[in-house]
Parts: structure tokens; C-alpha cells; sequence
């Protein structure tokens, strides 16, 4: 004798219980996208809303800025003086290189470009451990605040520096006396040095270290991976 046929489930029970994926309940994506931003499984809301960014790279930008004076400071103490010489002829005063052959002024640019790249990467370290997120303001953030700090530091190191006055200086010292040129700027591409060193390392930082998007899970299968047979014909 052969057994009875089990019977069908319901049409609303078919798909789970031929081991389809159960949808989601019904509402779930408006509740989690009704205030503008997707939300987590733990009902969070996905990174920083846009205000606290705009501040979070309005801090960045006083902060790397205002670190543009140590720079200044410190391309006054470590570039190398320039040296000219006073003379008077026909009762007036010229002013001339001692060394007309020598590298100090190439050396002056030199050093501001390479405390600018230092600077770039150290202030670029210290925002991605602070804010690994990341994000377009905190990166523009960084771009103008390299730039404004790097045209502080030349301004203080040149207020900082020899008197820019060199005729006057000339005649304070005496006739042949040499005495150092003011700090002075040739190569105006170094101001841009800190902005492209934060950029670059701060992307690199945030390729490889940044925090990765997590893979969507899929809905499992409530009664395994294979479909439910439809019925035993066995006796």
C-alpha cells in the first residue's frame, strides 16, 4: 500500500519552506533610512553626520595651521646664512655676495622645503590616528591647512631673520664687514610641500589602514541549503 501524499503547504509558507531566503520584515529599510543615513545592525547611524565633519575640519585647520609657526622658527634656526658684504663708492653703498659661487640661498629653500615635507607627514600621522574615518572635509582640511601653515612659517621666519634693510645694515656694521641677508623665499613652489605631503601620505595612510565597509550578509536559509522534498512515496 502506498503512503499518503503529504499535503502542500500554504501559498504564504511556500517560498520558506522550500528553503527560499526570508525577506526582510516590512518597513525595516524606511525605519533605517528615515532620518537620511543607512543604520547598522545595532541600529547605529553609518559615520559622522556632515556638521560634526565640517567641525571636526575646521579644528584641523587651526591646529595644522597654527603648527606653521614652528616651522617658521625652525627654518630661521636651521638655514644657512647668506653672506654680503658693504662697500662705499662714491659715497654710496652697494651691497654684494661674498661668495658669489656659493649654494646658501639654494640651501635656504632647501631646508624650508624639507621641514615642509616633514611637517606634511607628521601632521597627516596624527589626524588619521585621531580621525581614521576620514572623509572630504577632513582631507581638504588638511590641504589648506599645510598651505596657511607654510605661508605663517614664511613670514615669521623672515620677521625673525636678518633686518630686511641691507643698505642699512651695511652701514650699521662698517665697510667691509660681512653680515647675513635676510631670509628670503626664491623657490615659491616650496609653500605648496606640507599640502602635498598631508595629501599623499594621508591617503596612502587611509588605503591601507583605513577601515573597510562591511560585506552585506545574506538571509539564511531557515531549513538548510537543499529544498524540502514535496512528498515520501515510499511505503
Amino acid at each position: 500500500m502506498t503512503a499518503p501524499l503529504t499535503p502542500p503547504p500554504p501559498p504564504n509558507e511556500r517560498s520558506s519552506y522550500q528553503g527560499a531566503p526570508v525577506p526582510p520584515p516590512a518597513g525595516a529599510h524606511a525605519v533605517g533610512t528615515a532620518f537620511g543615513a543607512p543604520y547598522d545592525d545595532h541600529g547605529e547611524q553609518d559615520g559622522p553626520g556632515m556638521l560634526s565633519e565640517v567641525r571636526q575640519a575646521a579644528v584641523t585647520v587651526v591646529a595644522v595651521a597654527l603648527s606653521g609657526a614652528l616651522l617658521g622658527v625652525l627654518w630661521w634656526k636651521l638655514a644657512p646664512s647668506v653672506p654680503l658684504v658693504g662697500d662705499l663708492v662714491d659715497d654710496r653703498w652697494i651691497v654684494y655676495l661674498k661668495d658669489s659661487e656659493g649654494e646658501q640661498a639654494v640651501g635656504v629653500d632647501g631646508t624650508f622645503t624639507l621641514l615642509a615635507l616633514a611637517f606634511g607627514v607628521l601632521s597627516a600621522v596624527v589626524v588619521f590616528l585621531v580621525r581614521r574615518r576620514g572623509g572630504v572635509p577632513l582631507v581638504a582640511a588638511l590641504g589648506v591647512g599645510g598651505l596657511l601653515g607654510s605661508l605663517l612659517a614664511w613670514r615669521i621666519g623672515v620677521w625673525l631673520g636678518p633686518a630686511q634693510d641691507v643698505i642699512a645694515h651695511a652701514k650699521d656694521v662698517g665697510k667691509g664687514v660681512t653680515f647675513s641677508a635676510p631670509l628670503k623665499l626664491g623657490a615659491k613652489g616650496a609653500l605648496l610641500a606640507w599640502s602635498v605631503a598631508a595629501l599623499v601620505v594621508h591617503l596612502g595612510l587611509t588605503g591601507l589602514f583605513g577601515p573597510r565597509d562591511p560585506e552585506p550578509d545574506a538571509w539564511p536559509a531557515p531549513y538548510g541549503d537543499k529544498p524540502t522534498p514535496y512528498g515520501d512515496k515510499s511505503a
